[in-house]
């Protein structure tokens, strides 16, 4: 698989690797191999023919763009790939070459290749997730009680602690771990049908044959062909979108947060990270970009797949075609992404004493709506609510502080002098919500890996 220029750019190269033709390749061929000794174990095609079959799967097929290029006219990459493979074995032994690809069809050497290829995919994404995760964690703790503005709609809302914040970018990705987990178990089956999904031309081995295939390939076997059975598959690439919209929430945040005028968090810096080609004095929140860049993206993948669900009969037209050319794509994406937010996140720069500058600029407005609960009693809502528009809109405009001229005003004068003081403080909204935080991140404690390497 060739990604564009800018594609690879987003992408990881530990990602690329997995997804890379001659990985596509090794593992359609291994996929030829492990069939050969399967059968040859079940006494469908002689012994004698696997050591030529595997030792010409392990040699390779040849250049791979003229593959490409005779796989335009096949309709299928499997198809002059078995014909390579076929006449190198016959090099070997002419009789072996009659047992090459015996009872399978293109599309269980290739969908067979994207679940082995899938399976190091989730891998790597499983390690990186823990590793952010992980930094998101130790974070948290530090800054429980650490307070910053939160923001609704884009402006100045209340204070909450920055631990509190983190935690809502880590708590969808402990979820998306775990769905990961449960939609890789399914889907990452073998796929071994045939020409229509029966395995008529092993007879009553097929089964025993798809069995021994799944063991040596290290897959799970599936129930049966899936051949335009798509939903677990596709279920497994939208969880991986949706973990890339986790990921695009975080990388916004971020970017929102590092902005020069709020200034309360930045990326790490080293040579060459963050520049500018015209401007000097610029820090680019560069992950922040690749996980929102990740996350336009992703949706089209993820809506690709689903629209080729509906493969006409026993094999899809096309449809299956367009899934096995945005499959890849999803997860260059989403590893990039994730690889980009952990190596940050890592590093990453907080300013607390910007957090507080920031909330001590709105004049005590991010606490109008505790003060006007304290006017309610004498009041009522409505008044209380009009009251402290008025001030902070005062507050605001002149200068001044809200606290103030909420105690020079006279309808405020019954309210608790303590009590008013306390609405104010903004170290106990931030220890409130950072106690919050707390009891949330108790429940999202590390589990050990989920996936492993094919």
């Amino acid at each position: 698989m060739t990604a564009s220029l800018f594609a690879r750019a987003l992408a990881s190269a530990a990602m690329a690797e997995v997804f890379a033709d001659r990985s596509l390749v090794a593992s359609m061929l291994a996929f030829e191999a492990a069939l050969a000794e399967a059968e040859a174990a079940e006494g469908v095609i002689p012994a004698s023919a696997v050591a030529p079959i595997v030792a010409a799967s392990h040699a390779g097929i040849g250049d791979i763009d003229s593959l490409v290029d005779e796989a335009r006219r096949a309709g299928s990459l499997a198809i002059p790939l078995v014909n390579r493979l076929t006449a190198a074995v016959a090099g070997r032994d002419a009789a072996a070459a009659a047992f090459v690809h015996h009872g399978g069809t293109s599309q269980d050497v290739i969908d067979t290749a994207m679940v082995l290829a899938t399976k190091r995919a989730l891998g790597l994404i499983d390690t990186d997730l823990a590793r952010l995760a992980a930094s998101l964690r130790v974070l948290t703790r530090a800054h429980l009680a650490t307070p910053m503005l939160a923001r609704t709609l884009l402006q100045p809302a209340q204070v909450i602690s920055f631990g509190f914040k983190i935690v809502a970018w880590l708590a969808p990705l402990v979820r998306a771990r775990d769905r990961l987990a449960r939609a890789q178990a399914t889907a990452l089956r073998l796929q071994f049908g045939g020409a229509v999904g029966t395995l008529a031309s092993l007879g009553d081995k097929g089964p025993a044959v798809a069995r021994r295939l799944a063991a040596q390939l290290g897959v799970a076997p599936g129930d049966g062909a899936w051949h335009v059975q798509r939903d677990d598959w596709v279920a497994l690439g939208c969880e991986v979108a949706v973990l890339c919209g986790s990921l695009g929430k975080i990388g916004r945040d971020l970017a929102l947060l590092a902005q020069a005028e709020v200034g309360e968090v930045a990326e790490p810096t080293g040579a060459g990270r963050g520049g500018s080609s015209a401007m000097p004095q610029k820090k680019n929140p560069v992950a922040a970009m690749t996980a929102i860049a990740a996350a336009v993206r992703a949706p089209h993948h993820a809506a690709a797949l689903l629209a080729a669900m509906g493969q006409p009969h026993e094999r899809g037209l096309g449809e299956w075609q367009a899934e096995l050319a945005e499959w890849p794509s999803l997860f260059l994406e989403t590893h990039g992404a994730l690889v980009a937010l952990a190596d940050a996140c890592e590093g990453l720069d907080v300013n607390p004493g910007r957090m507080r500058d920031n909330i001590e600029r709105q004049r005590g407005t991010v606490f109008a709506e505790a003060a006007a609960t304290l006017l309610v009693p004498a009041l009522g809502k409505a008044k209380a609510h009009e009251l402290l528009t008025t001030l902070s809109a005062r507050a605001a405009s002149e200068g001044g502080d809200l606290r103030a001229l909420l105690r020079a005003e006279p309808a405020a004068r019954g309210v608790d002098a303590d009590a008013l003081d306390a609405a104010f403080d903004v170290d106990a909204a931030a220890r409130r919500a950072g106690a919050i935080a707390a009891a949330q991140l108790d429940r999202l404690e590390p589990s050990p890996p989920r996936t492993g390497t094919a």
